[in-house]
C-alpha cells in the first residue's frame, strides 16, 4: 500500500475543483495501487454539504462468491460506533435524564469494586468516560482472546462485573487521555439502564431510523442483507484468508458493533456536517450539542486516533466528547477511526466547510502494524 500515498496528496484538490478528468486520473491510480498491494476490497468517498462529490470502490466484498464492492456493500464500522454511543448519551443529557458530571457508580454500582489508588470511584464521571480520561485500561479483555475456542468478546454484563475486582484505575481521573474500550461499554450500560432498551435497540430507534439509516444494524446480519455484507481478510503468505462474514461483539456492542453501507454512513456525515433538514437533524441532536461534543477536553498524547498527526502535519489532537478533534491554524477537523477483525476504517469532517472523507478497507496484511502504519499515513495526507 505504500505506492498509494502519492495519489492521496491530490485528494483535497479534487474536492475544491470537482474536476471529472482529475478525479478519473486519481481513480485509475487508486485502483492500480490497491491491486498492486493486494487489497481485497475498499471504498473511498468524498462529501461536501451532505452530497457525495466523488466515490470509488475497489475489488471484492467477498472473494468466494466474487461479489464486487459497490455503494451497497455493508462494512463493519468498529470503533466508529463509539460516536453513536456518545450521541446517545448526549440525547439523554439533553432530555434531562443525566448530567455529564454525574458519578458513574450512581448508575453502575458494580464499579465500586474496581481498585482506584487515586481515591474514590465516586470521582469518575460520565464526562471522563466520554473523553477517555477516566483511567480504565484499553482492551476489554485483559487476557486471552487469541484461541479459536475463545469468545470473540464478552457476551454478558456479568463477565465484565466478574473482572471488576481485578481492574485498576491507571491514573488520576481527568488528568490525561488514554483510550479505553471498557469505559465506552459502561456508557452503553448506562444508556440501557436509563432507557429500558437494549443498547442496540436504543440506537436503532433514536439515531439510525430518524436519520434514514435503514440498512444499518448491529452484529449478525439480517438474512435480507447478507448479499451485501463484506467479508474481511488477513493476508498470510501472500494470500488473503477470509475471517468470516459475521461475528458477535456481545456486551461490547457500544464499542464497535455497527454495520452499515456507505450510503447510510453518508447520511450520518450529512447529519454531522449540518447538511440535513433541521426538522430531521434536531430530532437526533441539537446542533449546539454537537458543537459541544467537538470542543477539546483532554489533549491526545499517544496514538489513538490513527497516527501522530501532530508530528506529520502540525495538527494538535485532542479528545472531545466521543470524537477526536484536530486543530491547526484556526481550522478544526473532527472524526474517528475503526479497527476490528480485518476491517480498517475512518471518517473526518471539517464542520465549517461541510467537507468530509470516509474510507473503508476489508483487508489487513501481516504483520498487522505495517497495514495500520500505512493507513495512518493515508489519513495524515488526507488531512494535509
Amino acid at each position: 500500500m505504500k505506492k498509494l500515498l502519492p495519489f492521496l496528496l491530490l485528494l483535497p484538490a479534487t474536492v475544491a475543483a470537482q474536476d471529472n478528468d482529475s478525479w478519473q486520473n486519481i481513480a485509475s491510480d487508486y485502483h492500480r495501487q490497491m491491486e498492486a498491494e493486494g487489497m481485497v476490497g475498499s471504498s473511498l468517498w468524498l462529501l461536501h454539504d451532505g452530497e457525495v462529490v466523488a466515490r470509488e470502490h475497489h475489488g471484492f466484498a467477498d472473494l468466494e462468491s466474487r461479489r464486487s464492492v459497490d455503494e451497497n456493500t455493508i462494512y463493519h464500522w468498529a470503533s466508529i460506533t463509539k460516536t453513536f454511543t456518545a450521541i446517545a448519551v448526549m440525547q439523554l443529557r439533553d432530555r434531562g435524564r443525566l448530567t455529564l458530571d454525574d458519578t458513574v457508580v450512581h448508575y453502575l454500582p458494580e464499579l465500586r469494586r474496581v481498585h482506584n489508588p487515586f481515591g474514590s470511584m465516586e470521582a469518575i464521571t460520565i464526562r471522563h468516560l466520554l473523553s477517555h480520561s477516566a483511567g480504565f485500561r484499553n482492551p476489554t479483555w485483559p487476557w486471552g482472546g487469541d484461541e479459536p475456542w475463545h469468545e470473540f468478546e464478552p457476551t454478558e454484563w456479568s463477565q465484565l462485573v466478574a473482572m471488576m475486582p481485578y481492574t485498576e484505575i491507571l491514573f488520576e481521573p481527568g488528568s490525561r487521555y488514554s483510550y479505553s474500550n471498557p469505559g465506552v461499554i459502561f456508557l452503553g450500560r448506562i444508556i440501557e439502564q436509563l432507557s429500558g432498551d437494549d443498547f442496540e435497540v436504543y440506537i436503532d430507534k433514536n439515531i439510525l431510523k430518524p436519520l434514514g439509516m435503514h440498512r444499518s444494524y448491529f452484529d449478525i446480519t439480517p438474512y435480507h442483507l447478507l448479499p451485501f455484507r463484506s467479508n474481511n481478510y488477513t493476508v498470510r503468505s501472500g494470500s488473503p484468508v477470509a475471517n468470516g462474514l459475521d461475528f458477535d461483539t456481545g456486551i461490547t456492542a457500544a464499542n464497535g458493533g455497527l454495520n452499515a453501507p456507505l450510503t447510510d454512513m453518508a447520511r450520518y456525515l450529512a447529519f454531522l456536517s449540518g447538511s440535513l433538514d433541521s426538522s430531521v437533524a434536531n430530532v437526533v441532536l441539537k446542533r449546539s450539542t454537537l458543537e459541544e461534543m467537538w470542543q477539546p477536553v483532554v489533549p491526545v498524547s499517544e496514538d489513538g486516533y490513527g497516527g501522530d498527526v501532530r508530528e506529520a502535519g502540525g495538527w494538535a489532537p485532542s479528545m472531545g466528547l466521543g470524537f477526536f478533534v484536530l486543530e491547526k491554524d484556526g481550522r478544526r477537523v473532527v472524526g474517528h477511526t475503526g479497527d476490528q477483525k480485518s476491517f480498517r476504517l475512518f471518517f473526518y469532517l471539517e464542520p465549517e466547510r461541510k467537507a468530509a472523507v470516509i474510507a473503508a478497507f476489508n483487508t489487513v496484511g501481516r504483520p498487522a502494524p505495517d497495514t495500520d502504519r500505512l493507513l495512518s499515513q493515508l489519513r495524515e495526507r488526507l488531512l494535509r
